[in-house]
């Protein structure tokens, strides 16, 4: 399995802002505004817009639309692009977790009023087409429907951020990732969704708990 494993970053409403990497043992600071927005990464493996026609959809189903909303535990079968590669992939976030604030020591006191949250998401190569080492993404929301106000990226030890294996590359194969997101204290994490590529930018697909 092949870990996405750029550096881990915080930034937080809740937290005045603040914008912190952290690299093993060593973090550094500097102030930034969190806007409410796609949830940032740092991983230089990128989903685009696909522009690329993807396959015929294969016998996973029809695709999913965008702006559909889902149980958590529901599969949802999306056009998929990144980089140079394209096909169909089907998407269920099978649950949401909350963390403890201790997975988060690594982010020190910048994260102390934060409450950790993993999405985990399972995903399947539908199309047959050779999609080893992409990575699938997807975004924490509040009861609200709406972003937390935390963007946060990386791995914890309870949630281990991987991206697709090498033999992601026939039909039927599978992987399991976690996402890790996060809530101001006394908030939470309620639903997760897809919001890349092909629609889904501006209507994205809602799993909700």
């Amino acid at each position: 399995m092949t870990h996405a494993r750029g550096p881990l970053f915080i930034a937080a409403a809740a937290t005045a802002g603040l914008l912190l990497s952290a690299c093993g043992s060593e973090t550094t600071g500097s102030a930034t505004p969190a806007t409410d927005t796609t949830t940032a990464t740092s991983s230089s493996t990128k989903e685009t817009s696909a522009s690329k026609e993807a396959p015929a959809v294969p016998a996973g189903g029809d695709i999913t639309a965008p702006g559909t909303k889902l149980k958590v535990g529901a599969r949802a079968v999306i056009p998929f692009a990144s980089g140079d590669k394209n096909g169909t992939i089907a998407v269920t976030l099978t649950a949401i977790e909350a963390g403890a604030k201790e997975d988060l020591a690594k982010f020190g006191d910048k994260a102390k009023n934060v409450t950790p949250f993993y999405l985990r998401v399972k995903v399947e190569n539908l199309g047959g087409t050779d999609l080893s080492y992409t990575s699938v993404s997807l975004r924490g929301l509040g009861t609200d429907g709406k972003g937390t106000g935390v963007i946060i990226s990386g791995d914890t030890p309870k949630c281990d951020s991987t991206s697709a294996p090498k033999t992601f590359a026939a039909a039927g194969e599978t992987y399991e990732t976690c996402v890790l997101t996060a809530a101001p204290d006394g908030s939470k994490v309620a639903a997760g969704e897809y919001n890349r590529g092909d629609g889904y930018t501006k209507s994205p697909v809602i799993w909700e708990s």
